[in-house]
């Protein structure tokens, strides 16, 4: 009589190191580093921490410096197989790799997995870049690269340098945090300006709804603002639009060089 198959254990990613059942601790690195509770360790244990962070960076540029143009896409990790949204992900990822993109995602599950599928199922290149979590396990299966980190700002870092352009579908907290670094790093210039896609109408509406109504209105948001937001739910209209200020991008270097 063969023996029952065993459930997967519980596991946690930290850097190269892969954590199981008791070894996880109660809190991740992140979590140290910004926790006021812990002013002791400052001394002590801040220094090593930032060699650590180096690290990182170190990591990621050298991973990711050879990419072929690439678009970041975020989305939910809870996005169900059977949702609209995760349908919308795996061919919004297709598409991109027919175009020439390589694909980056946080490499979870969810809307994540749905574009590295896409992209991995068009025969592209599928980037996924990990973060420690108490609740996400591990890189989903559909990354050709993939790095796990410890620290949100590097991850960030590697998901704004690599990119020439952002697509949004749904999601929540994490998405959104996403979606408004994309548009403070494009609004305050701090980035070469490129497109920020949402894709999802009936989920993004209310949210520009808002913008338009409220914080225009108020003052706190100029009309220019509201421009670097494009909507639709159309694949190959966003891939357009990304191709398109890519080719408005390239002409005005030329431009500003002759």
């Amino acid at each position: 009589m063969s023996e029952p198959k065993r459930s997967r254990p519980r596991e946690r990613h930290r850097g190269m190191v892969t954590l199981r059942r008791d070894a996880i601790p109660p809190s991740t690195a992140d979590q140290r580093l910004l926790d006021s509770h812990l002013r002791h360790e400052w001394k002590t244990k801040d220094a090593w921490r930032a060699l650590r962070i180096l690290s990182e960076f170190v990591e990621g540029f050298d991973t990711l410096a050879d990419l072929p143009p690439a678009v970041s896409v975020f989305g939910s990790a809870r996005s169900k197989p059977d949702s609209a949204e995760y349908r919308l992900g795996e061919e919004l990822g297709g598409a991109l790799a027919r175009a020439g993109y390589a694909v980056i995602t946080g490499g979870g599950p969810g809307v994540m997995e749905a574009a590295n599928k896409g992209v991995a199922d068009a025969g592209g290149l599928s980037i996924g870049l990990g973060i420690e979590l108490p609740f996400e396990q591990g890189l989903n299966d559909w990354v050709d690269i993939g790095i796990d980190f410890r620290y949100f700002f590097a991850r960030k870092t590697m998901f704004v340098k690599y990119a020439q352009a952002f697509v949004v579908l749904p999601g929540g907290f994490g998405t959104m945090d996403e979606l408004f670094e994309a548009v403070t790093l494009v609004q305050t210039r701090k980035v070469t300006r490129f497109p920020v896609v949402l894709m999802g109408t009936a989920y993004w509406q209310g949210l520009l709804d808002w913008m338009t109504n409220t914080m225009l209105p108020d003052g706190k948001i100029g009309p220019e603002d509201l421009q670097l937001l494009y909507l639709t739910d159309d694949v190959e209209a966003a891939v357009q639009h990304i191709r398109d200020a890519a080719e408005h991008l390239d002409e005005d270097k030329l431009g500003g060089g002759s």
